[in-house]
């Protein structure tokens, strides 16, 4: 089996390595039917998260189940299957209150740059659809297992509700879901901050009011220009610098909520402007397998189409390209056809 193995900085590579193996009886191995690169995915591309080995990358996925453990009870043979990228066994007390990704049982999952995939506990990671989906529909289904779970999660965490001002910090494919799905939870003002045409227009589709260009503390003063004085009701954090915390921080009004989703790197708050801001915080791995079953009718329904977010597609041999495509902003999302 061939697949992409990250080295080192911006030298990923697609070669042969060992295909998966079933090694607890609570695993299963899917076929998968698409793949593709995350924003995250270019922290340690770039560098930026240092690895100590050759790491077999991807950690999005879905596909059709091949084999299942013998304690596998729930996920069945010949399945089509949407996964998190955090596993979970979806039993213990924390799974029950909705923190899957935080399961005492969690792993981060790996290697779905490639044709197959084990899944550890698959019963309480995987959710089957009744029916093998349509072609059309798969990259659709293939963002519910991670970008636009982890939209839905910063929506959600930031307390958006019928009515709500929103802004989304970040214009990557986890921002741009994010104003998809503020939308879809009845956002009446939704500000997405993005310097780019393309981004911008994704953003108008998916619900965008406004499109604030500035960055920084002029973006600050843009959002507060745009709200009267008092700053948003619920303001998602979509990148995961420094920047991005502070400018989501100070959008935001006394009383509101911040979600923080974007992967921290070099992120530290001040205690004390942090208490005179009066905001809620809440963010962390998104919670994604809470929301699957929920999204993946939404997709199949036909009341979303997060599978816009896919700007590239590539054959999964020129990954690499997917790769410096997104690295250089060229593209959003890079969908990987198997």
């Amino acid at each position: 089996m061939q697949g992409a193995v990250l080295y080192g900085p911006r030298d990923v590579r697609f070669e042969e390595r060992e295909a998966p193996k079933m090694t607890k009886s609570t695993d299963a191995i899917i076929r998968l039917s698409a793949s593709c690169i995350c924003g995250s995915d270019l922290w340690p591309y770039r560098g930026i998260q240092p690895i100590a080995q050759p790491t077999a990358m991807g950690h999005e996925y879905c596909g059709v189940v091949e084999e299942v453990g013998k304690e596998v009870r729930n996920i069945k043979r010949g399945q089509f299957v949407v996964g998190s990228f955090a596993t979970s066994d979806n039993t213990c007390a924390i799974c029950r209150d909705g923190y899957q990704s935080s399961c005492i049982q969690r792993e981060f999952m790996s290697g779905a740059q490639a044709p197959f995939l084990r899944v550890p506990l698959a019963d309480g990671t995987l959710v089957a659809t009744k029916d093998l989906p349509p072609k059309e529909l798969v990259p659709s289904l293939l963002a519910t297992s991670d970008v636009l779970g982890t939209g839905w999660f910063a929506a959600d965490a930031a307390n958006v509700k019928p009515g709500s001002t929103v802004v989304v910090v970040g214009d990557g494919a986890v921002g741009l879901l994010g104003v998809l799905s503020a939308k879809q939870m009845g956002a009446e003002r939704i500000i997405a901050m993005s310097r780019h045409a393309s981004r911008q227009k994704l953003a108008r589709e998916f619900g965008a009011t406004d499109i604030v260009i500035e960055r920084g503390d002029e973006g600050v003063a843009r959002i507060k220009e745009l709200t009267h004085g008092i700053g948003a009701d619920s303001v998602l954090e979509c990148v995961g610098t420094q920047e991005s915390m502070m400018q989501a921080i100070k959008s935001t009004r006394p009383g509101g909520y911040v979600s923080y989703v974007g992967v921290p790197h070099g992120v530290s708050l001040d205690g004390e402007q942090l208490f005179f801001s009066h905001v809620h915080l809440h963010g962390g791995p998104a919670t994604v397998r809470r929301y699957l079953p929920e999204l993946i009718k939404l997709v199949l329904n036909g009341k979303i189409n997060p599978g816009k977010v896919f700007d590239l597609t590539l054959p999964l041999e020129q990954l690499a390209e997917g790769y410096r495509a997104m690295d250089e902003r060229r593209a959003i999302k890079t969908l990987l056809k198997l």
